[in-house]
């Protein structure tokens, strides 16, 4: 039984019992738009920033990490100010539609920014820039991204529908990125004319991005039933206290996610230095980062047979047999590709039930203390994953300069030392493994089953009503 005491004051929101509707495909493919344009900055910066960064403009490998590791956990804290902002937020659009509106455009800008680093004659110059670039492209990015993915849990609560919502977003991520292996990647082999390249590719990007956010924004809407419209600092935190199985996920996804970012910042490297292709760049950040476009759609099935908690661990499991695939078979490329797409699969399986998994939270926090706190509960899901990026992306600028990675000058191609390649190998196949072995530990001790999840919306539409009737 819930344990709230608080008997909240109606909110100016929809009545009761729409959060159990079905959602119309246009709604689900309109909610899958908008991942995919919040990962023009996200997979852009992902997977391309770290080599723009080292073979652009020149900064040294160390030095990008730092970059990375400080943008990062600013991104964090970042997210805990958007979902403050959100908690306090109710238009007439609702509570998380508006800001789609109001920040998408100036984000997709300062994803153009991050990529148009000035020819600056100090190599500090050059650092400052990449550093408030990046920072603002961060800070927007909270602003969009903490209500996109909060709209998820206030779309409905049905968790079949939900998975549906989490795996159109997988879709949406995925068709991103494969634009971007597909537009970018090729061209690294045209190091000399990459800055205009990135430039370019992000101003088109950013047309396309408006569109999509313009289309989730028609589309959406906020169907579930909350009695309180502004949610206050002190509920936000006695619910995020009191969320058990929101702490054991966000552990769970700091793990895989800075798993994740390894794999996606040294995918690149990877490919051209250790399998010997640049070619070869677009096919890894395919079946690695990539995956998530064809894994997706299964997301539901997943659900349905396994259920979330379970067929997260499942992935876990596979990753780290991906992991172990490239690590025993230097030289063999076949193998290698082969390993990667294990990962890959597996970390797009990770995603999905994590997104369906946080939605899951709010309701446990709801059923906890009463209140409805969608923008905090994502907000503190998403600070660790913020964390976890930081992590993964930082690592892998200090493994680089660890291994003796040396820098293109002028856009002429540097053959790497074998210590330096065997040291990128072994960087992408034990780095992740050991991140997604954390995660299945972490997410074994998750105590919200299907089952018992099920029974916690029974609870919750009996508390409601109860209140109701004592409000009158």
């Amino acid at each position: 039984m819930s344990q709230a005491t608080a008997v909240p004051t109606q909110g100016s929101a929809t009545p009761p019992g729409r959060g159990a509707v079905l959602l119309r495909p246009l709604r689900i493919i309109g909610y899958g738009a908008g991942d995919a344009g919040c990962n023009v900055a996200f997979s852009m910066t992902g997977l391309f920033l770290l080599i723009y960064y080292t073979d652009v403009v020149g900064i040294r490998p160390a030095d990008a990490g730092s970059i990375f590791l400080f943008v990062k956990v600013w991104d964090a804290f970042a997210d805990i100010f958007a979902g403050r902002l959100v908690d306090r937020t109710m238009t007439r659009w609702g509570k998380f539609r508006p800001f789609l509106l109001w920040y998408s455009v100036p984000l997709l800008l300062a994803n153009i920014a991050c990529f148009a680093v000035p020819d600056f004659s100090g190599y500090g110059q050059k650092l400052l820039y990449a550093y408030a670039s990046y920072a603002i492209l961060g800070l927007l990015y909270s602003l969009v991204n903490i209500p996109f993915g909060s709209l998820a849990g206030a779309m409905t609560q049905v968790p079949a529908e939900r998975s549906k919502l989490a795996g159109a977003r997988m879709v949406g991520a995925g068709t991103t990125i494969m634009l971007l292996a597909v537009l970018l990647a090729p061209r690294l082999k045209e190091s000399a004319n990459l800055q205009t390249t990135f430039v370019i590719t992000a101003a088109v990007l950013a047309v396309v991005g408006t569109a999509l956010f313009a289309f989730t924004f028609a589309t959406a809407r906020e169907s579930v039933y909350r009695e309180v419209s502004h949610v206050t600092l002190r509920q936000t935190f006695s619910t995020l206290r009191h969320n058990g199985p929101l702490l054991r996920l966000c552990g769970s996804s700091l793990m895989y996610l800075t798993g994740q970012n390894v794999v996606g910042a040294i995918a690149l490297y990877f490919a051209r230095d250790v399998l010997g292709d640049v070619g070869l760049g677009a096919i890894v950040t395919i079946i690695t980062t990539g995956a998530i476009l064809y894994v997706g759609p299964f997301g539901p099935l997943v659900t349905r047979r396994l259920g979330k908690k379970r067929g997260f661990m499942l992935a876990a499991l596979a990753a780290i047999v991906g992991g172990l695939v490239v690590l025993v078979s230097p030289g063999n490329v076949p193998a290698s590709l082969a390993g990667l797409f294990l990962i890959g699969l597996a970390m797009a399986l990770m995603n999905t039930m994590t997104w369906a998994l946080e939605a899951d939270t709010v309701e446990f926090g709801e059923w906890k203390t009463g209140i409805r706190a969608e923008g905090g509960t994502y907000a503190a899901f998403s600070f660790t994953r913020k964390v976890g990026q930081a992590i993964g992306t930082g690592i892998v600028g200090y493994a680089l300069a660890f291994v003796g990675y040396q820098q293109s000058t002028g856009g002429q191609t540097v053959t790497q030392s074998a210590q330096t390649i065997e040291g990128i190998r072994l960087t992408m196949a034990l780095l992740p493994a050991g991140f997604f072995l954390f995660a299945f530990l972490l997410m074994w001790a998750y105590p919200l089953t299907e089952a018992r999840f099920r029974a916690l919306l029974v609870d919750i539409e009996a508390n409601r009503a109860t209140r109701r009737a004592e409000l009158g």
